[in-house]
């Protein structure tokens, strides 16, 4: 917005109008350059609420920073990595339009954003109040402050002379004294001088200026970005955080920040001492413990690995081997925030057939847990997620640690299968599961073992039903909890054994909607070891964690759902079983539908009939999933 426009009391956070949540104002998006017309579509409303889009080349050393926002518009282009005034030379040519849902590319490439088969990132801010702002001005010359609309203290401002000049990025940032400032084309630590910010902090309403060229000379054209900080405003009560900006000091390497969220984005610098920009995300890769994806603002180089000094954690992040000294930051809240109601929004059952080379499966959400299993022959089932990194996977029909061998990385829209991966990609026929987390669905925490009892945060919002937990630095069974078993018995996903009696899986203590327990067993709390934990729990209308009795007879479960199951997994817990699992886009619609087994390595078989029906799934009197006086737990998602 311009400095001439005010908020409006009812548009957006805070003003009485519908809940706003971070999937609304911000997106990652990859995508692949065409060389043709390209729409990007991550459904951020930029023509009707203004914004900035932050563009880079992930795979080439050539090509800059891109930053195009809609109070400059697409003929105005400012690089991070330069001093250099806007670009006005590629009009039509790279970003074309802001759209309702996102932007658009043009096919006449110039500054490499668009190029034939180039591997790009884009980042997506909206203006909203308490979240960002963009404020375009004129110079004076003279101390003055300039009004904004971002409705809460600003956390970090940075600003960019448009014309006429070539001028450094400047950056105020709250962690810092009001007459300092940073350089974001550079790598130097940060710098007194009273006349940027005019030795004044900002305020809800105002930033200030003081007379240095660099953010006021007279008659020159400006441009600032503004960033909130914990300002509230979001989620359905409109108090929850989706943004922070601070700082943190590493000892021995070491620092762990609580931002009260699970970030997806993370900008920081080193204030204290010569050192670059790092801009990191969960799309092209950050996880919990083996390292990130690092592109530098202030450079053109190409995205290069990280390694594991800046991980995810569930409340925050946390470093490791960093060097000492201050740093600032922004991040960014993981998203989506909102409660799902539909089940093809989170959920996606895909059946494809392996090439042996590089394949894009559709899925048409983010995945962020992918388990995928050749159904026409004997092959493992192979678990890997976004949180622990596309390399890295886990057998649900084995007691092994996680294994490195192929690459199934998400995108926007689906996954890339590697090459020649026999239990991904190979001339087979698979079906894939792919999940997105999202509230009151999915959640997945990883976490370090104790060795003694603790408990470990979640975002699941609710109280979980269901956790399936495995050790993935070593051999461990799997170790499934149920809520409607009690939280002193426990399940194998790996084995066929009925549930047993144990104190030290759970602690003989229930999860809440914030926490859950894990006591002293190898299985989920040994010391030291590697863990990661699949939360699932009752979602109306879009999944359900329950618990029935076997009839012998046909009989109908019923979700809540208005149309059918598309997933099923069911296991006998008072008795030996296997875990079977069924899908609509292998079957159950009619007859003897294919089964597969998650503890097994086997192809699909007949036998098991598990059909979909309107509120839920039926099961046949088969012995696996209805046998008479049965007691039997299930997975259902819509």
């Amino acid at each position: 917005m311009s400095s001439t426009q005010q908020l409006l009391l009812g548009e957006g956070a805070g003003g009485g109008a519908a809940p706003v949540y971070i999937e609304d104002v911000f997106s990652t998006y990859l995508y692949t350059g065409t060389g043709a017309n390209q729409t990007i579509t991550n459904g951020i409303n930029l023509s009707g609420k203004g914004g900035l889009v932050w563009l880079k080349s992930r795979s080439s050393s050539v090509y800059n920073h891109f930053l195009m926002d809609t109070t400059r518009g697409v003929q105005s282009e400012l690089s991070t990595n330069n001093a250099d005034f806007a670009n006005t030379a590629n009009v039509g040519s790279d970003l074309t339009a802001f759209t309702s849902t996102g932007f658009t590319l043009g096919p006449v490439d110039k500054s490499g954003l668009n190029n034939s088969g180039s591997s790009q990132v884009s980042w997506t801010f909206r203006e909203e109040p308490k979240f960002f702002d963009v404020v375009s001005y004129t110079g004076t010359g003279a101390n003055r402050t300039i009004a904004h609309n971002l409705g809460s203290v600003p956390g970090c401002i940075i600003v960019k002379q448009i014309a006429p000049n070539s001028t450094n990025w400047q950056v105020y940032h709250r962690s810092l004294a009001n007459t300092q400032y940073m350089v974001l084309n550079d790598t130097a630590a940060v710098a007194t001088g009273a006349t940027r910010w005019n030795s004044t902090t900002p305020t809800a309403s105002v930033f200030s200026l003081g007379t240095a060229t660099t953010v006021n000379d007279s008659g020159s054209t400006y441009v600032a970005y503004l960033f909130a900080h914990d300002a509230g405003g979001f989620g359905a009560a409109g108090t929850d955080n989706v943004i922070s900006c601070g700082s943190f000091t590493p000892s021995s390497g070491v620092a762990t920040v609580n931002l009260g969220y699970e970030p997806q984005w993370l900008l920081w610098k080193k204030s204290s001492g010569a050192d670059g920009w790092s801009l990191i995300d969960n799309m092209r890769g950050w996880t919990a413990n083996s390292g990130s994806q690092r592109l530098y603002p202030n450079t053109t180089d190409a995205e290069e690995s990280f390694g594991a000094f800046m991980n995810l954690t569930s409340t925050g992040f946390a470093t490791a081997s960093f060097g000492a000294g201050d740093y600032i930051y922004i991040a960014i809240r993981r998203g989506p925030m909102k409660v799902p109601t539909s089940g093809t929004s989170v959920f996606a059952p895909v059946v494809y057939a392996g090439t042996d080379t590089t394949t894009t499966v559709t899925t048409n959400i983010v995945p962020s847990l992918t388990i995928v299993k050749g159904s026409s022959n004997d092959s493992s089932w192979y678990w890997t997620d976004m949180l622990r990194g596309s390399t890295k996977n886990l057998r649900s029909n084995t007691t092994g640690a996680q294994q490195f061998d192929g690459t199934v990385t998400p995108i926007n829209t689906g996954f890339i299968l590697g090459v020649s991966n026999g239990f991904t990609n190979a001339g087979v026929s698979f079906i894939s599961y792919s999940m997105l987390r999202a509230p009151q669905f999915f959640d997945e925490v990883c976490y370090t073992g104790t060795g003694s009892a603790t408990t470990f945060t979640h975002n699941l919002t609710v109280v979980p039903e269901l956790m399936i937990v495995k050790r993935t630095s070593a051999v461990a069974d799997w170790a499934v909890y149920l809520s409607a078993l009690g939280n002193n018995k426990a399940l194998n996903l790996n084995l066929d054994t009925g549930s047993s009696t144990t104190t030290t899986y759970w602690n003989s203590t229930t999860p809440t909607s914030s926490v859950f327990t894990v006591g002293t067993a190898t299985q989920t709390n040994g010391s030291g070891s590697t863990y990661v934990a699949y939360l699932f729990a009752t979602c109306a209308g879009v999944s359900k964690v329950g618990s029935y009795t076997g009839t012998g007879s046909t009989q109908t479960i019923n979700c809540g759902f208005t149309g059918g199951a598309r997933f099923v997994m069911i296991k006998r817990a008072d008795s030996i079983g296997n875990w079977p699992v069924f899908d609509t886009a292998r079957g159950m619609v009619s007859g003897d539908d294919p089964v597969l087994f998650i503890d097994f390595t086997g192809p699909e078989e007949g036998g098991v009939t598990v059909f979909t029906v309107t509120t839920g799934f039926q099961v046949s009197g088969t012995t696996q999933v209805n046998a008479s006086g049965g007691t039997y737990i299930f997975l259902a998602i819509a």
